[in-house]
């Protein structure tokens, strides 16, 4: 049985079963603590799902790009090639083009329909508004249920995952080398990936439940998860650019962090990386779905 300072500090020599299950292990922490890689987009993606099913396969979708990416991530770390990590803080890189990501797909759910969200302008976008909202409230529009397509879901996930946190640096760096060549090296990274996706999946299905216990019909429950969910991606994503660009700008923005006097990472400390989150999910995410359930109760016909 593992202890959780084994885990985070593995020891050299260990047997290829032994790695696997530490890999697999630290996928399921990676997947189950507030990470910045995931939480934001697959809760982003499961909202939009509103359904348990849909839920997980948003979380099994993000999780697969992301494992593809950490399979590439541990081969390079055996091949020494990811050293490159040591050298660059490539955080700031990818908080962008994750953020340009999010954004786009959230302006591309947006577009056309009549779903309101701050700065909208900014990107040129036209007033929302469709002749069926005039006629019928909005949660029984097509123009405001637009579905959320998840295979985005999945390039979010491999881009996410080219991100350096704590439990990436120990696969990379101490269990992917240990092995005997770079095939089962690449194997410590697809468990690493299956650990995040099982917790991930998990996560999906509560996030994409989360308007249920207001006993909302399914149409209602459709509305509110998907605009949140288009909300979201546009709001946050803008988020994750700016944020990032600072970083590239200012690299020392993404040392500042306020210890927890927790050792588990992605709770040990407050920094950017939390900030980021919370802000996403919490501040981002839950606030508009409380937007779209006021929304609906304060639509004369769903009351």
């Amino acid at each position: 049985m593992f202890d959780l300072g084994s885990l985070l500090h593995p020891s050299s020599g260990l047997a290829i079963p032994t790695i696997l299950v530490i890999a697999i292990v630290l996928g399921m922490l990676h997947g189950l603590t507030p990470d910045e890689h995931t939480w934001p987009i697959t809760f982003s993606y499961s909202v939009g799902s509103y359904s348990s099913r849909g839920g997980m396969k948003a979380g099994f979708m993000f999780s697969s790009g992301f494992t593809i990416q950490r399979t590439i991530l541990a081969a390079l770390g055996f091949a020494g090639l990811a050293t490159v990590y040591e050298t660059y803080n490539l955080d700031g890189y990818v908080y962008v083009l994750v953020g340009v990501g999010m954004l786009l797909a959230g302006y591309y759910l947006l577009k056309g329909t009549d779903i309101h969200v701050p700065l909208d302008r900014l990107l040129g976008a036209k007033e929302h508004h469709t002749t069926s909202a005039e006629r019928v409230p909005m949660h029984e529009s097509e123009a405001g249920t637009k579905p959320v397509p998840l295979k985005l879901a999945t390039v979010h996930g491999f881009i996410a995952g080219w991100g350096l946190g704590a439990y990436a640096s120990i696969i990379v760096f101490v269990l992917a080398p240990q092995m005997p060549n770079i095939i089962l090296a690449a194997l410590v990274g697809t468990s690493f990936g299956v650990g995040t996706m099982f917790m991930q999946i998990i996560l999906g299905s509560v996030f994409a439940n989360v308007m249920r216990i207001k006993k909302l019909s399914v149409n209602q429950i459709k509305y509110v998860g998907r605009s949140a969910a288009a909300r979201t991606l546009y709001l946050g994503g803008l988020a994750f650019a700016i944020i990032g660009a600072l970083i590239v700008a200012f690299p020392f923005l993404d040392s500042i962090a306020i210890s927890t006097g927790n050792s588990i990472p992605n709770l040990d400390s407050v920094g950017v990386a939390t900030v980021l989150v919370l802000f996403t999910v919490g501040v981002i995410g839950l606030g508009n779905l409380y937007l779209g359930y006021k929304e609906i109760v304060n639509t004369p016909s769903a009351k």
